[in-house]
């Protein structure tokens, strides 16, 4: 069984941008180190487009070959002109207002996203599946989370949109590894307790 893995950055305070969604705040965190972290450890987190500026475009995946991502995740690159955000890997977006894929490489899912989700994690395969966010869908796919990968900025916001965006009841996760930066960032990754 494939593991569905969600991979997100946030606040002190738990929230993966400001009311808006906006969660640019978090990029000046993303230094050297913690960039040449993330080439190492998560080489497919990172988008297509920022691969080949980085030079780093040949990595090979370590983690994940299959991308699931929320309507608004994906508009944030279409806004850009980009259609395969993470071309990379293969790319899923749920939405219910999307008609049809921009891209050959996305496919849209437009209802019953557990069902996939649950399809997807009973495939073959070394690699898992990235959920990618945002908050709406973290929260649809709350009890299918097998993983959290948490990079925790040292910024609080007060308000904003948080990492699960609905309800559900309390689970518990353990703690896997903890990884610090110089510049205040954290990575915890955590397990779901079954």
């Amino acid at each position: 069984m494939r593991k569905l893995t969600y991979y997100i950055a946030c606040s002190l305070d738990g929230f993966i941008g400001d009311p808006g969604g906006n969660g640019t705040a978090m990029i000046p965190f993303v230094d050297e180190e913690f960039l040449a972290y993330l080439k190492a450890e998560y080489p497919e987190t990172l988008p297509t487009q920022a691969r080949r500026a980085l030079g780093v475009d040949d990595l090979p995946n370590k983690r994940f070959d299959t991308i699931i991502q929320g309507r608004a995740s994906y508009d944030l690159a279409l806004k850009e002109g980009i259609t395969s955000p993470y071309a990379h890997l293969r790319e899923y977006v749920a939405s219910r207002t999307l008609q049809e894929s921009p891209d050959p490489n996305v496919q849209i899912i437009a209802d019953d996203l557990v069902g996939k989700v649950r399809e997807l994690k009973a495939e073959e395969g070394a690699f898992g599946i990235y959920l990618c966010g945002g908050s709406e869908i973290a929260g649809e796919l709350f009890d299918e989370v097998d993983e959290l990968v948490i990079k925790t900025y040292p910024l609080v916001y007060g308000a904003g949109m948080p990492m699960f965006g609905s309800g559900f009841a309390i689970s518990e996760f353990t703690l896997g590894s903890v990884r610090t930066f110089g510049n205040g960032a954290l990575v915890r990754m955590y397990s779901r307790k079954r």
